[in-house]
């Protein structure tokens, strides 16, 4: 049993009257457990036959999430290939809200570690420009991580105050989603650190931030755009009361519809969501990226000898920048000059890698691999255990294999980069990711 609050208790027991009693209850027993099947590498009825964990029901917020038993979920070798997401199963329900299309303008304002992000991403199909942004940078860093991991291509990362962000992106979003900092009441269960640090003057504090967030996602939310804003707490301050004070200053939004999952009516913790329209206000498009021309070009050379060599496709779009970085920016990204200006950190660049100091060798980065289809570059498949041997870092020995760079995939899906000279595969999985 979970050793609760007092007055959370007295909070919750007025909150509920007669369902008080299952609340609580529910508490007794284990967190819900579920994965999201990653649909930019996989479609859920593959993964379902080449799954390494066992799988049971559909998740009924979310087509691609699956309810599962297993306790360690991140330690497998299609984990690493980023063929599913481990997330809270509640925690799902808020993006399909949002209802991201291809070709759209979408921001997630709050969005590390990634889990709505990335899911976010599946919706949009790799096509249209997607803005993932957190305030603190080394939650930030396991935001790009995540990115990285599950091959998401058409997302810029930056690390910005709302406010500063508001500045560079006024009128231009076409979907937002506020998954907000709260107080987590909702996660005791799954995350009993959360309680030690609940307080009802930090639910008050709590709310007051969330609505400066509000305020800034109002000004970058496009004439006719939908907002999605999301706590993982069960605070009418945090919640209800949220929405109501500013749908009350805001006239031009509209309410279409609020859902509150709690424990002990569903298969997962506590989640609040509410969806809005805007009905009036601007839309403003920014100066889209462009390639420049000159000495980048000479920069670039180096990368398109190592394309020939190494993939069967064309990377569009790519750039070099003022250092040793080549990037590929996506279609109808805008130009990020003068975003460092309003303290935004970020670029609309996807690295692919960079060039030696000589000039002379181009180094593919792991974002590119993980981008990449197995037969969109030479590549070595493996069986599970030279896998997880490479996820070690090790080398390992390779016949028939193509010299020079090549992908190393699982069942096909790519893990990252080897190197191969004379029968031999050198292991070029960064040192960080390693198991």
């Amino acid at each position: 049993m979970v050793d609760l609050p007092e007055e959370f208790i007295k909070r919750m027991k007025e909150r509920l009257g007669n369902g008080f009693a299952a609340f609580l209850k529910s508490y007794q027993l284990p967190p819900a457990r579920a994965v999201r099947v990653n649909t930019l590498k996989i479609s859920p009825d593959v993964f379902k036959e080449i799954s390494p964990l066992p799988l049971g029901d559909n998740v009924p917020w979310e087509r691609c999430g699956f309810y599962t038993d297993v306790e360690s979920l991140g330690k497998t070798v299609a984990h690493a290939a980023g063929l599913y997401y481990v997330q809270e199963p509640s925690a799902m329900c808020s993006v399909p809200e949002l209802e991201a299309k291809e070709g759209e303008r979408v921001l997630d304002l709050c969005s590390a570690p990634g889990g709505k992000g990335t899911q976010i991403a599946q919706y949009m199909n790799g096509k249209g420009v997607l803005v993932l942004n957190e305030i603190n940078r080394e939650r930030c860093d396991i935001l790009k991580s995540n990115v990285e991991r599950l091959g998401v291509k058409n997302a810029i990362v930056t690390c910005a105050d709302p406010k500063d962000l508001a500045e560079v992106f006024n009128g231009y979003f076409d979907k937002i989603l506020v998954d907000a900092p709260c107080s987590g009441e909702g996660m005791f269960k799954k995350e009993p650190n959360a309680i030690p640090e609940w307080s009802v003057g930090n639910v008050k504090l709590c709310a007051e931030r969330q609505a400066q967030i509000l305020c800034c996602a109002d000004k970058m939310l496009a004439e006719g755009g939908r907002l999605v804003y999301s706590t993982c707490t069960f605070a009418p301050e945090e919640d209800e009361e949220q929405i109501e004070n500013f749908l009350k200053i805001r006239k031009n939004f509209e309410l279409i519809r609020m859902k509150k999952l709690m424990p002990h009516e569903v298969r997962g913790e506590g989640h609040f969501c509410a969806v809005l329209q805007k009905d009036e206000g601007v839309r403003n498009d920014l100066k889209l990226k462009s390639v420049c021309g000159g000495k980048q070009n000479e920069k670039l050379k180096i990368f398109r000898e190592w394309e020939a060599q190494t993939l069967k496709i064309k990377i569009e779009n790519a750039y070099a920048d003022y250092g040793q970085n080549i990037y590929s920016f996506c279609n109808g990204a805008p130009d990020s000059e003068g975003w460092t200006k309003k303290k935004v950190f970020g670029g609309a660049g996807l690295f692919l890698g960079r060039y030696s100091a000589d000039g002379k060798r181009f180094e593919p980065s792991h974002r590119l691999a993980m981008i990449l289809k197995a037969e969109e570059a030479q590549s070595i498949d493996v069986d599970e255990q030279t896998a997880l041997n490479y996820l070690r870092g090790l080398t390992f020995n390779v016949d028939n294999a193509a010299k020079g760079w090549n992908l190393v995939t699982y069942k096909h899906y790519p893990i990252g980069w080897c190197k191969v000279s004379g029968g031999v595969a050198k292991n070029h999985l960064p040192k960080g990711l390693r198991i």
